[in-house]
């Protein structure tokens, strides 16, 4: 089967047809993704606190990034791989944000790219416009945006002040600019569910929720907290799956039959000979 497209995207949007999409940063575990069915892969710059070891987004490269979209586009063949943009990876000029984008569809092979924008973000609308232009497509992402978690204080959930606020006009304000700039769909994370459904309701493109309640089009998680690796839980997600715990009986089985003598055994050996150890 070919890939799914932006237009394969926008077809299940207008049919109705909430869209699913779920993180991944390597072949592995995208292929089983992919298996579950996911409409869109998302190689997150979430791989910084759950794969890389650091203890936010902020670090990873843009190295790390196109290695990990070129990792997942090898181990799938139907969902829309999407390159998440590091943090400092655009905004500072539009070329060099150009040239950073462009890594991410010439040297990984992704569908597209995903940024962040601030309320009021010009200088983002600005890019995603320049991006599309060249062929480029576009995720935008609004509400919480973690590469801003030193101005913003932290995780904190956006729009508390309710739909009618002056923040939620902001931010619809935004999202319909991006909109005209050309994004393709909108994540919106970790707003109140009145705000989300503002913005909804504003722009004719799918809207992806992580932690916007449920009236997003489509939704978005981190397929760690999906499977259960990290002891973390947070309450925007759903885990499905406690691999933790499996992961560590099972590697605890293989260190006590190690121990133990019981493996390898001539099963486990090639031409197996008469010893006794």
């Amino acid at each position: 089967m070919s890939r799914t497209t932006i237009r394969s995207i926008h077809s299940r949007y207008e049919e109705g047809v909430p869209l699913a999409m779920l993180t991944a940063y390597d072949a592995t575990f995208a292929r089983l993704v992919e298996r579950g069915g996911v409409d869109m892969i998302l190689v997150g710059d979430s791989a910084g606190d759950n794969q890389l070891g650091y203890d936010s987004t902020i670090p990873v490269t843009m190295d790390q990034a196109v290695s990990n979209t070129a990792a997942v586009v090898r181990g799938t063949e139907q969902a829309l791989v999407i390159g998440d943009m590091p943090f400092g990876s655009y905004g500072a000029s539009i070329e060099r944000s150009v040239e950073n984008a462009t890594r991410f569809l010439k040297e990984a092979g992704a569908g597209g790219v995903k940024l962040e924008t601030a309320p009021g973000g010009e200088r983002t609308v600005e890019l995603v416009e320049r991006l599309t232009e060249i062929g480029i497509p576009v995720q935008g992402h609004i509400g919480l945006t973690p590469q801003r978690r030193h101005e913003l204080g932290g995780a904190v959930v956006q729009g508390r002040a309710g739909p009618a606020s002056e923040y939620a006009d902001r931010l619809v304000q935004t999202a319909s600019r991006l909109v005209e700039a050309g994004v393709f769909s909108l994540v919106i994370e970790a707003t109140t569910e009145g705000v989300a459904k503002r913005v909804s309701e504003a722009v004719d493109v799918p809207t992806i929720g992580i932690g916007a309640g449920r009236v997003t089009d489509g939704q978005v998680l981190v397929v760690n907290d999906v499977l259960g690796l990290g002891e973390q839980e947070y309450s925007l997600a759903k885990r499905y799956a406690d691999l933790d715990s499996i992961v560590e009986t099972a590697v605890a089985e293989f260190v006590s039959d190690v121990r133990q003598g019981r493996f390898p055994d001539a099963t486990n050996a090639y031409d197996p000979i008469d010893a006794d150890r």
